[in-house]
């Protein structure tokens, strides 16, 4: 008996899951998902870049919508070609706990309107 591939899936199993650039090169992994409270749909993806086993790791909210989820590869892959220049410009934070959504998601949603 085959399962029929479902479009739901659990928070928890996303988060961990690697995402790719354009190019297929590994940029990062899922640490968590931001929801938009009114919306109710998933507004950033929070993908965690480089460190070695949790030190000197970096947190970059992308938007959810620049990502789509690649079965053959199981990971997301970025929809638009940014740079790495690009991504080292966007908004972030050292560590998962320290950004403050309340006052900076302004300067986020600014950063990504243009992409």
């Amino acid at each position: 008996m085959s399962l029929k591939p479902h479009r739901l899936v659990a928070s928890d199993r996303v988060e961990g899951t690697r995402v790719f650039n354009a190019d297929g090169r590994k940029i990062g992994s899922i640490k968590r998902l931001m929801i938009d409270k009114t919306s109710g749909n998933v507004a950033y993806a929070v993908l965690c870049f480089g460190g070695f086993l949790g030190v000197g790791e970096d947190y970059r909210p992308l938007p959810w919508a620049s990502m789509k989820y690649n079965p053959a590869i199981e990971a997301y892959e970025l929809l638009t070609l940014m740079s790495e220049e690009e991504l080292k410009k966007a908004p972030s934070f050292g560590t998962d706990k320290e950004f403050d959504w309340g006052n900076r998601v302004r300067e986020v949603d600014a950063y990504w309107i243009g992409f």
